[in-house]
């Protein structure tokens, strides 16, 4: 039996030739909070940074890229090690209010099955980011993106649950790694971030896996800012990491035989419109 400490939470931030100046409001919003412990700045740079330790973090350089989930992974284990009950992941572009975290925290303790919680995410001109999605096929992630968008309007619009309305507290397949606040004893369950992922369908693995034994929750009470630039969508390195990370899941979870996603989406469509909590 493990017992919780008296700290709430943890945060960690990825670092990838970040400026200080970057995470500078950031790390302060998080300071603010009465919910927040230790932070960790988890450093895949390929030089080291020494002014990030002029922050109150714990700042840790890997000297290498490890990728996206496995540098969260170091911080989350140490959570884990710790025996705080949440764990809070973040990007390095994300702006919020340090009061929401209170909120989220408060909401995670009232409802023992929820495993993962995201917030509304705005973008920086205020236009909702839609990401609650299903369980994502090879269309969805790979096909789609060689298409005009008029072709795949529909289908977009189906995959990331707009007729939800996005104003309701929803269970959802797929969450945006953007901004994960988990619980701990869920993760001891369901293992961390697959390390096999780079970066970019980590978030998927994990919600998926999540969803199978605990609520992965979108909880519009409380919003945060994203400045999401999908740089992948771009030709270029970050797009043949994103394909690449992406055959890797379809190989792991199936590429037209999956089943349980079938299943899944069956049950979020009928739901959509009346889902219960």
């Amino acid at each position: 039996m493990f017992l919780e400490n008296r700290s709430r939470a943890n945060a960690s931030i990825v670092l990838y030739n970040h400026k200080p100046s970057e995470i500078a409001e950031l790390i302060a919003t998080l300071r603010n909070s009465t919910v927040v412990s230790e932070i960790f700045l988890v450093d895949n740079s390929p030089q080291i940074n020494l002014e990030f330790k002029k922050f109150p973090v714990v700042y840790i350089f890997n000297n290498q890229n490890v990728g996206y989930g496995t540098a969260h992974n170091i911080a989350i284990r140490k959570t884990i090690a710790q025996n705080v009950p949440f764990h809070l992941v973040l990007n390095p572009d994300v702006k919020f209010e340090s009061e929401i975290l209170q909120k989220i925290e408060n909401f995670m303790a009232e409802n023992a099955q929820i495993g993962l919680l995201m917030p509304k995410i705005f973008s920086s001109d205020g236009k909702i980011q839609y990401l609650c999605k299903l369980v994502p096929s090879p269309f969805d992630l790979l096909f789609r993106r060689f298409l005009p968008k008029k072709w795949t309007k529909k289908r977009t619009e189906k995959f990331e649950m707009r007729s939800s309305g996005y104003n309701r507290i929803m269970h959802v397949p797929y969450l945006s790694g953007c901004f994960m606040f988990l619980r701990i004893s869920a993760l001891r369950e369901i293992g961390l971030f697959d390390e096999r992922f780079f970066m970019y369908p980590e978030d998927i693995d994990l919600t998926r896996r999540m969803y199978r034994k605990y609520r992965t929750v979108f909880y519009p009470e409380v919003s945060v800012i994203h400045a999401h630039t999908r740089g992948s969508y771009k030709f270029g390195k970050l797009f043949f990491i994103h394909i690449f990370n992406i055959i890797k899941y379809f190989n792991k979870w199936g590429w037209l035989f999956d089943k349980e996603r079938r299943q899944i989406n069956r049950q979020i469509i009928t739901q959509i419109n009346n889902l219960p909590f």
